[in-house]
């Protein structure tokens, strides 16, 4: 599928980098304290994010990352999760794409389990 090179992941805060590609935000909030101009976004992509009730169960906490990463998974399979993934696949086959979260820790996000359904197919 997608080149591991060219999906990257980075927090929404960080500044944009000539690199980056498609810059898209995958969370379902707005992130605090950024403005659309800042933000620098191709694309906000609301409907890949974990619903509600997964994102608050999860918390991110470390403890609970596999279980929020199979959950997330069979989430992905509802049908506007998994329109909003193809948007991804997408993407990510004609150019790089970087997801963009305001976690804090983007190796337990929901940005870095989708870069890995994007690299795995």
């Amino acid at each position: 599928m997608a080149d591991a090179a060219r999906v990257r992941v980075r927090r929404i805060y960080e500044e944009p980098e000539p690199d980056d590609g498609a810059r898209v935000l995958v969370d379902r909030l707005w992130p605090r304290g950024v403005s659309k101009e800042k933000a620098h976004l191709d694309l906000w992509l609301r409907d890949v994010a974990p619903s509600t009730e997964l994102r608050k169960w999860y918390g991110h906490d470390p403890e609970k990352f596999d279980g929020f990463e199979e959950r997330y998974r069979a989430e992905l399979e509802d049908a506007d999760r998994a329109a909003a993934l193809g948007q991804l696949r997408d993407l990510a086959t004609s150019g790089p794409v970087t997801l963009l979260t305001a976690s804090k820790a983007v190796d337990i996000s929901e940005a870095a389990v989708l870069r890995e359904v994007l690299e795995r197919g």
